[in-house]
């Protein structure tokens, strides 16, 4: 019998092991470049320090509600229990019943891997880095953006670009020119570390710590650097990984999320709404070669699936591609940023459906979600859709309908691999490192969309003292839907382990909790865009190196000469509100100057101007535009400012640059 009992408990021991997702690591099967000794020294204190900075910006994901501290720490479970998994594979079944076989089998051969060399290409394409593989095409564009690459993400472009040589060499086709030979030929500048490319800001100062809550107990924290690029943060963890005197160190995950906090850059904080369009494509091109390099560090598979042409239905909601829908909205109501159908059912949740207790989690009735679809898309637009005959249980299951019912899924057939490969990351802020830069790769329609979305179910979370719905529940309940897609396979199918359920929501989880900080830009991706606007300004440098040396010169000698007002400098910004005021002030920078004391300054102005008679609000309050200050030009296209912005710091980063109030656009007070 005793023989018999050890058996079973080992039985026992090794299924837990094999559903424990975190018993997995990865290693590094090449050697990273080489990393300058000066940004270890400046980055790994960083990382283990322990007093709390007072520069520090906390993220506080989900806060707003009076309960909400409380709801976190002392109610949300560790883990998923059991109610959350089997409504994670409830949930799966019930997709799959929805949608049947109508998938044709020729559709689902068309999900398949592309061939040798056409990845590469894309990638290429996609990264703004198309002239390294065409014969006719000026070096100079390429080797303006390979300029501002750090090492590893430079590494990762010169592998895509061997394995697009490979590929070649196998169809018998010439090869491309080497990247080192376009550095060689245009005379550029040396590739700079990135210490010399990150700003001068608080990672000196940002250290870890631990706060306290109401009840005295200990939370942790993380810190999240973003002036260092994220690929660079991965070579240096991946070397502290390797010494001896790390081993053991790890600390096994919990399962908690700790508070993030990020030091305060003297820039201010730069969301993906505060950058024109311009730049924001210049921003997707420099995240993706930094994801790019990242998950090769981290061995992450991540190819991208191709999906078949989809026939759109005849239909005026569901089943809708995202971009055309929009299009479709916005000849109704221009400044809309998402679909109206998500809009009308996102309100009427938050109204009538966020305190319904197991909201999201159970199912509405299959029959009336059926006559109401039907409904909605024959009198939504004409205004004859009553929403008093929806229950909250309905309008939530023809929520997550529209989300899998998309043509194409939410996160991009392109990067839906990327998301879901998430999950093998060990350490969070790598996690949260890809989250972020996959964020910023998504199309604006589909990054709007799931941020409303995302803004919702954290709203729904709060509220979990009356809808028994925690961070678990609503994760595990919303990862099939944005997961799982009938034009593609998944690997969230492979078995139907714990583990598997756990893995998933993890992402979801991540993605609700964190949402305010992966909406920003990271401020080593500013840096490198102001240095390619700025580089691209001076392209016709590359082409005489006499000329390129003495404009060198003549920039290193106005930089040694000391500017007589340098220290408390003027500057003249232009006021643009409307028909209210348009003019211009003279404002003295010095080392406190704000945005925020810009916009006070205006705002006292308007008052002053209407005589204290300006618009007024219910509560009697003067109703003031709601404006911002903007730099445009220079090393950026057009930049909103945070309110906390440092003048005289951007002053120093982009002289060239003016400084405009104006009106926000609709757009950007929507989101």
């Amino acid at each position: 019998m005793g023989g018999r009992q050890e058996l079973q408990h080992r039985t026992r021991t090794s299924r837990l092991l094999s559903f424990n997702p975190r018993m997995r690591r990865t290693r590094l099967q090449k050697r990273p470049p080489r990393f300058p000794f000066s940004v270890r020294a400046r980055l790994a204190p960083t990382l283990s320090a322990r007093d709390p900075s007072p520069t520090e910006m906390n993220v506080e994901p989900w806060a707003g509600p009076q309960d909400q501290s409380s709801a976190e720490h002392a109610s949300a479970p560790e883990r998923p229990d059991e109610l959350c998994l089997d409504s994670f594979w409830s949930e799966v079944e019930r997709i799959r019943q929805g949608s049947g076989d109508s998938e044709p089998e020729a559709g689902r051969r068309d999900s398949r891997q592309s061939e040798d060399g056409e990845q590469e290409e894309q990638w290429l394409q996609e990264a703004g880095l198309s002239p390294l593989i065409s014969e006719d095409s000026a070096d100079v564009e390429s080797a303006v953006l390979l300029s501002t690459l750090t090492r590893t993400q430079a590494a990762a472009v010169q592998r895509r670009l061997d394995s697009y040589t490979s590929s070649l060499r196998k169809r018998n086709k010439p090869p491309p020119r080497d990247v080192r030979d376009i550095f060689t030929q245009t005379t550029l500048p040396e590739s700079q570390d990135y210490e010399q490319l990150a700003p001068q800001s608080s990672m000196e100062t940002a250290r870890k710590t631990g706060s306290t809550d109401q009840q005295g107990r200990t939370l942790k924290e993380e810190i999240f650097i973003t002036d260092v690029a994220y690929c660079e943060q991965a070579v240096i963890l991946l070397k502290q990984a390797e010494l001896p005197q790390n081993h053991g160190r790890r600390k096994r995950d919990d399962g908690t999320l700790p508070r993030v906090v990020s030091p305060q850059c003297r820039l201010g904080v730069t969301r993906v709404e505060d950058l024109s369009q311009q730049d924001m494509k210049k921003v997707r091109q420099l995240a993706l070669i930094d994801m790019t390099a990242l998950c090769d560090l981290l061995e992450l598979d991540v190819k991208r699936q191709k999906t078949c042409k989809r026939k759109i239905p005849d239909s005026a909601l569901f089943g809708v591609p995202l971009a055309m829908l929009l299009e479709n909205d916005q000849k109704i109501k221009a400044s809309t940023p998402v679909p109206l159908i998500l809009q009308a059912l996102l309100s009427f949740l938050e109204k009538k459906g966020i305190d319904s207790e197991g909201i999201l989690r159970v199912p509405g009735s299959q029959t009336r979600i059926k006559v109401l679809q039907q409904k909605l898309e024959n009198t939504f637009y004409s205004g004859g859709f009553s929403w008093d005959e929806v229950s909250p249980n309905d309008a939530a299951a023809l929520l997550k309908k529209f989300i899998r019912e998309l043509p194409s899924p939410l996160l991009t057939a392109e990067h839906l691999s990327a998301f879901s490969a998430v999950r093998d990351i060990p350490e969070l802020k790598q996690k949260l490192h890809v989250l972020n830069l996959l964020v910023l790769l998504l199309p604006e329609t589909n990054r709007n969309t799931l941020k409303v979305l995302l803004e919702f179910l954290s709203k729904v979370v709060s509220r979990e003292r009356r809808n028994r719905m925690n961070l678990w529940a609503v994760s595990t309940i919303m990862a099939p839907n944005l997961f799982l897609h009938k034009a593609l396979p998944s690997r969230l199918t492979d078995g139907v382990e714990r583990g598997q359920a756990e893995r998933a929501a993890d992402i979801m989880r991540l993605l609700i909790r964190y949402q305010d900080l992966l909406w920003t830009i990271p401020n080593f991706l500013m840096s490198q865009v102001r240095k390619l606007n700025e580089t691209s300004s001076r392209r016709y440098q590359f082409y005489d190196k006499r000329i390129k040396n003495l404009l060198r010169k003549i920039h290193a000698d106005s930089r040694d000469k000391p500017d007589k007002n340098a220290s408390e400098p003027c500057r003249t910004v232009k006021v643009q509100v409307g028909g209210v005021l348009s003019s211009s002030m003279e404002v003295r920078l010095n080392v406190n100057s704000r945005a925020s004391d810009l916009l006070a300054r205006v705002q006292q102005e308007l008052c002053a101007s209407d005589n204290g008679k300006g618009p007024l609000r219910r509560n009697g309050s003067v109703a003031l535009p709601d404006c911002a200050v903007y730099e445009v030009g220079g090393n950026i296209g057009e930049h909103c400012l945070d309110p906390e912005t440092h003048l005289l710091d951007l002053n120093n980063t982009n002289p060239g640059g003016e400084w405009v109030i104006r009106l926000k656009p609709p757009n950007s007070r929507g989101l």
